[in-house]
């Protein structure tokens, strides 16, 4: 039983949740050195530090200003903003620059969050469509950086498992920043023990938080200007989001103005048979649902191994009952649904047992950021289309991915994206 918890707990610190976040290699699409992200921002801060905001309701000791946020769900909402800082506090913007728009080399700055700034509180036990000052203004301040950005969408990242609130800023941090810094994004940062050790601890806490996801989603379509709200799940992050986003259905009647785009699982540790169940109730509120699937992911290997039922990041389809697999056939075919079957194999560089492809991987992250930005569907992005013997569509990435990535997007800047002035193409400049 030992050796089954030991294998367990190394799995999980290889899944990418470790105390040190590094930048991830930049984008395939940024790489080759065509594109800048940060040339089509006109308000772009030249400067090593991000801002997030961020939601909780991990319960917190202390008082506001001086808030340590402990490891137990409740029903209160914790709203701010968090600032993270990649590599020193003396990195000039010139290296970040260049880190960040070529091929990954040597050993990447640490990322680490330096300010947590709590502005306002949503309690569990007042009426869904009472707003206090504070929470108005709070979102006021979301709808200014909508405002000034190109990118009109609001997106929510949803952490893993064995996650620290600074781990989790960290990685929704690098996402805005690999955007160009165009993405306004909010962290929801939900209880996670933070340890490899109490993961069923983990699924205990995000099984707590999912009506609190819900709320928080009614909340922000109700009181932000977001043309559409994004959400990014990673691993456990998924055990929140895909019963979360069925609750809405329940939540406001007739699901009126909820406007959810985009919603991406990455490496989703979700019960298969769950999210099959939980779909029909969202699918139809999004733009498009997408899952991307490493069928020899190790960390949901053993997470199947645990919990006795395959997860939806490495499905078995044996398990799904005739009618849902017919329907699940159906959402391939003419639903808004997408499956992205990341193959080791035809992928160069991606470690067979990978769980963490989303960031670590150019080519997937790559992906993620054009999905997100530009509502396109994926042989639109480059991807290559594939069927199962029962009529099952699903999509992979080509051999000549990065090529055809970079022609892709030579279309989109010219299409949707205004091009800052000349001066600002190269990043060069004083900081704002």
């Amino acid at each position: 039983m030992f050796r089954r918890w030991t294998a367990l707990f190394v799995a999980l610190q290889l899944a990418g949740c470790q105390p040190t976040v590094r930048l991830m290699p930049a984008p395939a699409v940024f790489a080759s050195g065509e594109h800048s992200p940060f040339a089509v921002n006109p308000a772009l801060e030249r400067t090593n530090r991000i801002q997030v905001f961020y939601a909780t309701n991990r319960l917190p000791l202390g008082p506001r200003g001086s808030r340590v946020y402990t490891i137990l769900a409740g029903p209160t909402l914790y709203l701010g903003t968090a600032l993270v800082r990649i590599g020193p506090s003396e990195k000039s913007w010139e290296s970040l620059y260049t880190l960040s728009t070529g091929p990954a080399e040597g050993r990447r700055p640490e990322l680490n969050l330096e300010i947590l700034d709590e502005q306002a509180t949503i309690r569990g036990s007042e009426a869904p469509d009472m707003v206090t000052p504070e929470v108005q203004r709070f979102f006021e301040t979301v709808n200014a950086a909508l405002g000034e950005s190109l990118a009109k969408d609001l997106t929510i990242y949803v952490h893993g498992a064995n996650s620290n609130i600074a781990v989790a800023a960290a990685q929704a941090a690098q996402y805005r920043h690999f955007t160009g810094r165009n993405a306004v994004v909010l962290l929801f940062a939900w209880p996670s023990a933070e340890s490899g050790l109490r993961y069923f601890t983990d699924v205990q806490n995000a099984r707590l938080s999912v009506p609190v996801f819900a709320r928080l989603v009614d909340l922000l379509a109700r009181h932000t200007t977001a043309e559409h709200i994004n959400v990014l799940a990673y691993s456990a992050g998924s055990q929140v989001v895909s019963p979360g986003l069925a609750a809405l259905k329940g939540l406001r009647q007739g699901n009126g103005g909820i406007r959810l785009g985009e919603v991406y699982f990455a490496a989703p540790d979700v019960a298969f048979p769950a999210f099959v169940a939980q779909l029909p109730h969202y699918i139809g509120l999004t733009r498009r649902v997408t899952v991307s699937v490493n069928l020899d992911d190790a960390v949901l290997g053993i997470s199947q191994r645990f919990q006795g039922v395959s997860r939806l990041g490495k499905p078995d389809p044996s398990e799904l009952s005739e009618e849902d697999s017919r329907w699940l056939v159906e959402a391939s075919e003419r639903m808004n649904f997408d499956l992205i079957s990341v193959k080791p194999e035809v992928i160069p560089g991606l470690s067979r047992r990978s769980h963490s492809y989303w960031y670590d991987h150019p080519w997937v992250s790559s992906d993620v950021m054009i999905k997100l930005l530009f509502h396109i569907p994926p042989a639109a992005r480059g991807l290559e289309q594939n069927w199962t013997a029962q009529r099952f569509r699903f999509w992979t990435f080509p051999p000549d991915y990065d090529r055809r990535v970079t022609d892709i997007m030579r279309k989109l800047r010219l299409s949707l994206f205004r091009p800052a002035a000349p001066e600002d193409a190269n990043g060069a400049g004083s900081k704002h």
